[in-house]
């Protein structure tokens, strides 16, 4: 395993196990997704140029497009519950309250 590969693969555990434990607030959770994906962008874009082929450089691009609608779904969430609750913790956003 190289360092590259190292690192790809520290960035998304770490950024995996942020969401699993530092759940109080949806800002925190949605940072740790995209970092999730920042790094999973970043692998699939160093993959082609590792194995030298061409045939999977869409890849990246799908994943930046989707990364980027997840962005604002939850930017959108995040507005919505800090107007309807008043405040973005997550332990106020319970389904079966409503």
């Amino acid at each position: 395993m190289t360092f590259l590969h190292l690192t790809f693969y520290s960035t998304f555990t770490l950024s995996s196990l942020g969401l699993a434990f530092h759940r109080t607030h949806l800002i925190s959770a949605l940072l740790c997704l995209e970092s999730m994906m920042l790094s999973m962008y970043i692998a699939l874009s160093m993959w082609p140029i590792q194995t030298q082929t061409t045939s999977s450089t869409l890849m990246p691009i799908l994943m930046l497009a989707f990364s980027a609608c997840e962005a604002g779904t939850g930017l959108a969430i995040l507005v919505a519950s800090s107007r309807t609750h008043g405040s973005d913790l997550l332990h106020n956003l319970n389904l079966l309250q409503c």
